[in-house]
């Protein structure tokens, strides 16, 4: 669908939608557990979606109503196991915990990948899956086949492509009989979503002893214990497109953790640090207008800040570098090239570089059109960059914010906001 925005958001109070990253967790979680689980998570997107339909078809019964989970877990079946066929859509998320999860309990599975999902990274954790007893098809090969089950040894990955094959690897080695050590190579980017693993694990009984920084030894034969009850709290990532807008009008964004392991917390500070004004409560933060400078930004730990950060850089006095986000270039889209492209058409100056972005101020933010690339970060940074816009934003492929924020619209339009399809 086509988006024309007549009128950008006024300002206001939004609710966060529950956590994306935390909701993939604790439904696997609660599928590997000994007993029924409870997970409070009123939002349904294409992503959560898709780990839910997976964890289905290997065995578990998931039910969803207007505000949570209920999951039964995988049974533990003596008999042989078919090979299943799933679909995990464009969710790398689901595909990267998954994999080695079904290794881990012996499960022959073909994953389904739509959208760039196939083209995505996966290599390091295949070479290391490989060697520890599964056969996995060859690289590019949609489905993606997995049999064969993992053993229990010493894991080595790199840190700088992906934490998710950490957190798969988490998931999925206490279930194995023997002890087993991952070992990340250089320094681990994004390690705030390891930690919202290690945090998930936790509460479901299982223990993992972090030896340094770059080190984690996993006891072998080790059971989930659910705890019942769980609640997913809310979404700072996503929540970070109506902080950024804040900077411009007035936002409070509510019910979100300041405690929370969540990485994109980190938005709070940056915007900041950019100058706007911010105040936070219990579970509540305010972001108002204030004198914007731009400043270099470090997105190693944070890539999926970078396309609303860039938004606000672009009324930001000065110069904004932000760098370390060469991963951005393997998500939905290339995010450093669909940003420079989505931004620059609606007026931005903003040029990529090989791991990040340029963005200076001096331009006439005149508004236009754009498309999201398929990409739900990108419809959702053109959308917030329309506050700064002197005429209309039209965005094509808007409806790819269902991935992850299906009622992005229908929060836009409560703060003010007026669009029509087109």
């Amino acid at each position: 669908m086509t988006v024309r925005i007549n009128k950008p958001i006024q300002g206001g109070t939004v609710k966060a939608i529950a956590s994306k990253s935390e909701a993939h967790r604790l439904l696997i979680c609660a599928a590997l557990s000994d007993r029924e689980t409870t997970i409070t998570c009123p939002e349904l997107s294409e992503d959560i979606k898709a780990t839910a339909h997976c964890l289905e078809a290997l065995g578990a019964t998931i039910q969803h109503d207007s505000s949570s989970f209920r999951i039964t877990p995988i049974p533990h079946s003596p008999f042989p196991i078919p090979h299943t066929k799933t679909d995990c859509g464009e969710s790398g998320a689901t595909l990267r915990f998954l994999l080695p999860v079904c290794g881990a309990l012996g499960l022959p599975v073909s994953f389904n990948m739509k959208g760039r999902l196939s083209e995505r990274p996966l290599g390091a954790l295949r070479e290391q899956m490989i060697s520890h007893g599964c056969t996995l098809s060859e690289p590019g090969q949609n489905p993606l086949s997995c049999e064969g089950r993992l053993k229990s040894g010493t894991y080595t990955l790199p840190g700088n492509v992906s934490s998710q094959f950490v957190s798969g690897l988490l998931f999925a080695l206490p279930l194995l009989s023997g002890e087993s050590i991952i070992r990340v190579r250089d320094s681990l980017e994004s390690r705030p979503y390891v930690d919202m693993t290690l945090d998930a694990l936790r509460m479901f009984g299982i223990t993992v002893h972090e030896e340094d920084a770059q080190t984690f030894f996993i006891p072998g034969g080790q059971k989930y214990s659910s705890p019942v009850n769980v609640k997913v709290g809310g979404d700072w990532s996503n929540a970070a497109f109506w902080l950024s807008a804040g900077a411009f009008r007035k936002i409070t964004c509510t019910g979100l953790d300041l405690n929370s392991r969540q990485g994109d917390r980190a938005i709070v500070e940056l915007l900041a640090r950019f100058g706007a004004q911010v105040k936070h409560g219990d579970d509540a933060v305010t972001v108002s207008p204030g004198v914007l400078r731009g400043m270099d930004i470090d997105a190693g730990d944070i890539p999926e800040l970078v396309p609303a950060l860039a938004a606000v850089a672009a009324a930001a006095g000065g110069k904004t570098v932000i760098r370390n986000a060469g991963r951005l270039r393997v998500k939905e889209s290339d995010r450093l090239r669909t940003v420079t492209i989505s931004l620059s058409a609606l007026g931005a100056d903003i040029t990529e570089t090989e791991d990040g972005l340029v963005i200076t101020e001096g331009k006439t933010i005149t508004g236009g059109e754009t498309e999201s690339f398929g990409d739900h970060r990108i419809a959702m940074t053109a959308a917030i960059f329309s506050i700064i816009c002197n005429g209309p934003v039209i965005i094509r492929e808007a409806e790819a914010v269902r991935k992850s924020y299906p009622g992005f619209f229908d929060d836009f339009h409560a703060l003010g906001g007026e669009f029509e399809y087109i």
